[in-house]
């Protein structure tokens, strides 16, 4: 029996989750299994892999072969850096203590690179909510300065017309006042 290390498809439509299984490689995708190893959520960013290190190792010793996408979530975990290093360490090339440094420090500078990964898009997404702020307020400001402008704007205009009223009623007064003198001046 030949046993795989592959990903077991769960979640809803549009929003896969993942276990990471070790499971018979005549068995269905998502079939019986072995083992569960892991899991992996593809829906986040930076991608969420929580891995049994120590289970994925042992299969691997025992000789299973994983698929891509299962080997490239144990390299990112560091599951094939320690099948690596025990190699090592069984061929007297290493001592246990010195795989054991390895590999803690290659963790940390992963750990390093996720977190920076972290914070790079927190930052991103942050600035991205500042610069979209400041936009708005920009808009916002120039909505209310076209609003006071075209307020200023009808104000002047009811001013204009009622000035225009004023003079149209003065010279309506003058006129008949002027009839008359003709009027007058005739007879």
């Amino acid at each position: 029996m030949s046993v795989k290390i592959r990903l077991q498809r769960h979640g809803k439509k549009g929003k896969p989750f993942y276990w990471v299984v070790a499971a018979d490689a005549r068995s269905k995708r998502d079939g019986r299994y072995l083992e569960k190893i892991g899991t992996y959520n593809p829906n986040t960013n930076p991608a969420t892999v929580e891995l049994n290190l120590d289970s994925a190792v042992k299969w691997l010793h025992n000789g299973a072969q994983p698929t891509d996408t299962a080997r490239a979530i144990l390299s990112y975990k560091g599951a094939l850096l320690k099948h690596h290093l025990d190699g090592g360490v069984r061929k007297g090339a290493l001592t246990q203590e010195q795989a054991d440094a390895k590999l803690t420090a290659w963790l940390e500078a992963k750990a390093g690179k996720v977190d920076a990964k972290k914070d790079g898009l927190s930052k991103a997404k942050a600035d991205a909510k500042a610069t979209a702020l400041k936009a708005e307020k920009e808009v916002n400001a120039k909505r209310i300065a076209d609003a006071a402008a075209a307020q200023a704007e009808a104000v002047a205009a009811e001013q204009a017309a009622e000035a225009t009223e004023e003079v149209a009623e003065v010279e309506a007064e003058e006129a008949p006042a002027a009839e008359e003198n003709n009027e007058t001046t005739e007879a």
